[in-house]
């Protein structure tokens, strides 16, 4: 059902392998097929960054309607439907989609679960979505720090060596590092947006299941143990990805009532950057005078009253 997206995915790996093939890297190795990945993961989000604002955008604008949203909840708590409806004509006012915020994430699992099935048939040996035979041996053939790039922690020893592991033993500890590295990358992405979301809306009431889940995260470790490296290359490096892209857009987008932190470094700057007592001290301002009228002295005969 899906096949057409695994064509497009498999055919966009073998285009950047070609063009790495063409620079000079030998199309057999490690560097040639991880590196390929990791272009790929990078094109993807790189068509994802205006969602990726328009999330920022969205949920700026739910902050901004969370008074009028609680409002409601106080209103109409025992009738939910009524909150649901009055909820939604908010949103639509402010023109907020609530989905918006979960759309980035959800446009990656489809390429995510394409390129597993495309690693999946170069593992088994299957020319498919744009590879050939030739191509299939190259990648069987190339390791990631000693580790096939289609092998999975729970391959066999026999299916390790199939796949041209020279120690699999070495490949399975390669792999298991893999595997905490997407743990905690995720953890930390998790953590960075929370910590935001926290400033943002501290009275949220899905707050703490979103922490649970965040403490959750390193436990995705345990799903890469099923996942092929080639996999796990993509998810760690769209998360390095999606950890710059927040602090980027985090520091130039700020929270209602923040600053940006590009213009907090600015003035810091200006107000740092002169050194002490280079500054000239400031003029006092200049005062008006003040005229003193002093009485006319009078001839001595108009004093006594005595004439000429």
């Amino acid at each position: 059902m899906l096949d057409w997206l695994y064509n497009i995915v498999g055919h966009v790996l073998v285009w950047i392998h070609a063009g790495l093939t063409a620079v000079g890297l030998n199309p057999e190795s490690g560097w040639a097929w991880g590196l390929s990945i990791v272009l790929l993961t990078v094109v993807m989000r790189l068509l994802l960054v205006p969602l990726f604002v328009k999330q920022m955008n969205t949920q700026r604008k739910m902050q901004e309607v969370q008074p009028k949203i609680a409002k409601l909840r106080e209103r109409y708590k025992h009738d939910k439907e009524r909150l649901q409806r009055e909820s939604m004509k908010i949103y639509q006012e402010s023109g907020t989609n609530p989905i918006m915020g979960c759309l980035p994430l959800l446009l990656q699992m489809p390429v995510f679960f394409a390129l597993f099935n495309v690693l999946r048939n170069v593992a088994e040996g299957n020319a498919r979505f744009g590879f050939d035979e030739q191509l299939v041996e190259q990648a069987r053939e190339a390791q990631i720090f000693a580790a096939p790039i289609a092998a999975q922690f729970n391959s066999s020893e026999q299916e390790l060596a199939a796949l041209g592991a020279s120690d699999p033993i070495i490949a399975k500890v390669v792999i298991a590092i893999a595997c905490v590295t997407m743990g905690l990358t995720t953890f930390l992405t998790m953590r960075q947006s929370i910590k935001r979301s926290m400033a943002q809306q501290p009275d949220n009431p899905m707050m703490q299941t979103q922490k649970i889940m965040m403490y959750m995260a390193p436990l995705f470790g345990l799903f890469g143990l099923m996942m092929p490296v080639g996999v796990l290359v993509y998810w760690v490096t769209s998360n390095v990805w999606t950890m710059g892209q927040q602090h980027i857009l985090y520091r130039n987008q700020p929270a209602p009532g923040e600053e940006p932190k590009a213009k907090e470094n600015g003035s810091a700057k200006g107000m740092l950057g002169r050194k002490k007592g280079t500054e000239p001290a400031p003029e006092p301002a200049e005062q008006p005078k003040i005229e003193r009228k002093q009485p006319k002295k009078q001839p001595r005969s108009k004093r006594t009253g005595g004439g000429s």
